[in-house]
């Protein structure tokens, strides 16, 4: 097995690039899975329910998946109407989903949701795949404070994050407690539970093995690309099922640096995102340990990043993310929030047809591919009206 997967990733690095073709444009080689090695001897899974969790790099695995149902010609238990969200922050009601009939199943479900499995067990298929990500609380509080700043009241009647944390209750009032979820537990929050309930270690044990209950897989956004590597094992996909370009990350000068005092008080306001973190961080690497394997662990984490780094040359202009005032094609500009600025992409000029739209829709923002693949499924009904720019209508077209 060990082999395999060293030979798969020399052969990975070690292909060329790309063919240049006599009009200089520019074709994606194909997968491994078709130059190199036949599939793996098991079922890849594709039934799935991703909680899509808030600032903890769940846009990017939103956009996996996505190309993942393209690729495989599978549903998307989208959000009904005009929403891009499945109801979000209301609790799930299955009616939330566009066109749901009870006997009706989807393959995918990823967008948005506050979590009722009663309710999510009524759009999903029996034996579907359920799993999550969570992130660590203390840079997703930061990520929050400066995503939601505009938004949430605790945020924007503070100056910065320091002086929020150095006293929340001075900001956090009760009678803002729905508009100010993003200050306080979010993950919590997002799986259904009272992000403000009082943390007794009975109450904590109990949401935390019912978790595990509800959900086959918890990643860590912190261990990314271990977290990828995990995943396309655990559903038996292949590498360029999960390989991936980082979406609605923000540029380093909008990061607020947390003091030491602000770290601690974050595990203290934030103590049950916490010890749900601490929790699920454990069961993660137990998961490695048990299928993977460290050794193992490191060599497809290389060879990640390899076809990674492959395709950024196929596909990027500038080899990584620009801030939102230099992308060129404002219709893969991603939705802009609060005082972050969010990144996003150039693509080379000249890329062959094929080659084009596999970069596209790598670099296409959450709301941008929620409205396309709405299109798509939903051709009859009324495209969602996001704000886009026309260019995002001609691309649809």
């Amino acid at each position: 097995k060990g082999l395999i997967a060293l030979s798969l990733c020399l052969g990975l690095i070690f292909l060329p690039r790309f063919f240049r073709m006599k009009s200089q444009t520019y074709i994606i080689p194909k997968s491994h899975k078709e130059l190199m090695i036949p599939s793996m001897p098991c079922q890849a899974k594709t039934n799935f329910m991703f909680l899509k969790t808030h600032k903890t790099a769940s846009s990017t695995i939103l956009n996996i998946l996505f190309r993942f149902a393209e690729r495989y010609n599978l549903t998307v238990a989208l959000p009904a109407d005009q929403l891009v969200h499945l109801g979000y922050p209301e609790t799930f009601q299955a009616n939330f989903v566009e066109e749901f009939q009870v006997g009706k199943n989807y393959n995918i479900m990823c967008n948005h949701l506050r979590f009722n499995p009663s309710e999510v067990q009524k759009v999903m298929a029996v034996g579907t795949f359920y799993f999550s990500i969570l992130r660590n609380p203390i840079p997703l509080l930061e990520s929050s404070y400066v995503y939601y700043k505009d938004s949430v009241p605790a945020f924007r009647i503070s100056k910065d994050v320091n002086e929020y944390l150095a006293s929340p209750l001075k900001y956090y009032l009760p009678s803002d407690s729905k508009q100010n979820i993003y200050a306080r537990n979010i993950m919590w929050y997002d799986f259904g539970y009272n992000n403000n309930a009082e943390g007794n270690e009975r109450y904590i044990q109990a949401v935390l093995k019912e978790i595990e209950q509800n959900f086959h897989l918890i990643l860590i956004a912190d261990y990314f690309d271990e977290s990828m590597v995990l995943l396309k094992r655990i559903l038996c996909w292949d590498l360029d099922d999960v390989v991936y370009f980082k979406l609605n990350s923000r540029s380093q000068d909008t990061i607020q640096t947390l003091t030491p005092e602000s770290k601690e008080q974050i595990k203290a306001w934030c103590s049950l995102d916490w010890k749900l973190y601490l929790h699920f961080n454990q069961t993660f690497w137990r998961r490695i340990e048990e299928i993977i394997g460290l050794k193992e662990l490191e060599k497809e984490v290389n060879c990640l990043r390899a076809r990674q780094k492959e395709l950024m040359e196929t596909c990027l202009s500038d080899q990584d993310a620009v801030k939102k005032e230099h992308i060129k094609n404002k219709a893969f500009l991603p939705f802009q929030s609060g005082a972050a600025n969010v990144l996003g992409y150039n693509l080379k000029q000249g890329l062959h047809n094929e080659t084009l739209r596999t970069c596209q829709k790598m670099v296409m923002p959450e709301l941008q591919y929620t409205s396309y693949l709405y299109t798509v499924q939903y051709p009859h009904k009324k495209r969602k009206q996001l704000g886009l720019p026309w260019q995002w209508t001609s691309f649809q077209e």
